[in-house]
C-alpha cells in the first residue's frame, strides 16, 4: 500500500488541494445561495469519492476501506445532484453522515499505514477531524447556512493542509518503487 501510495503521492495531495479550494470557496463566499452549497459539496464529494475509489482498486490489499469511503463519497455526491433542492437540515444530515464514515474509513487507513511508515499520523488525524466535523454538524444543525458554510469551509481548509502534508511526506517514499 506504502509504494502505491507513495508513486502516486500527487494524487492525495491533488485530494487535498481540491479540499483546500472547496474550504476557502466556503469561507470567503458564504452569502451565495444553499443551492451553491449544495452543488459545490455534491462536486467535492463525488470527486474525493472517485480519488478514493481508483486508491482503493489500484491496492489490491488493504483497499477495502479506501473502496467504501469511495462509495460512501460517490453516494453522497451522486444524491446531492439528484436532489439539489433538498432543504438545508438534509444537507447538514448528508454531510455530517458523509464525514463521519469518511472519518472512521480514513482512521482504519491511517491505522494501517502505520505500519509502513513509522509514526504516520496525518491520515489518522484527518480521520479524527472528519468525525468531530460530523458530531459537531448532528449536535448543532441549527447554527444557520452562513455558519455551516464557514465550519464546512475551515474543516475543508484544514483537511485539505493534512493531506497535502501527508502527500509530501508520501513523496519521500518513492524510492521504494524498485
Amino acid at each position: 500500500m506504502l509504494h502505491l501510495l507513495a508513486r502516486y503521492w500527487w494524487t492525495v495531495a491533488l485530494r487535498g488541494l481540491l479540499a483546500v479550494l472547496f474550504g476557502l470557496l466556503a469561507i470567503f463566499m458564504p452569502g451565495k445561495t444553499l443551492l451553491v452549497l449544495v452543488l459545490l459539496f455534491g462536486a467535492y464529494a463525488f470527486l474525493d469519492g472517485i480519488f478514493d475509489l481508483v486508491s482503493g482498486v489500484r491496492s489490491p490489499r488493504h483497499s477495502w476501506a479506501f473502496l467504501l469511503e469511495g462509495i460512501v463519497g460517490i453516494i453522497a455526491g451522486v444524491v446531492t445532484f439528484v436532489w439539489p433542492g433538498i432543504t438545508a437540515m438534509v444537507l447538514l444530515y448528508l454531510i455530517a453522515f458523509w464525514a463521519i464514515l469518511t472519518g472512521v474509513f480514513e482512521i482504519v487507513s491511517g491505522i494501517r499505514l502505520r505500519t509502513a511508515i513509522a509514526n504516520e499520523k496525518w491520515l489518522v488525524l484527518t480521520g479524527i477531524l472528519s468525525l468531530l466535523f460530523g458530531i459537531l454538524i448532528i449536535i448543532f444543525p441549527g447554527a444557520g447556512a452562513l455558519a455551516i458554510a464557514f465550519w464546512m469551509g475551515a474543516y475543508a481548509l484544514i483537511f485539505g493542509i493534512m493531506l497535502i502534508a501527508l502527500a509530501f511526506r508520501l513523496r519521500g517514499f518513492r524510492h521504494l518503487e524498485g
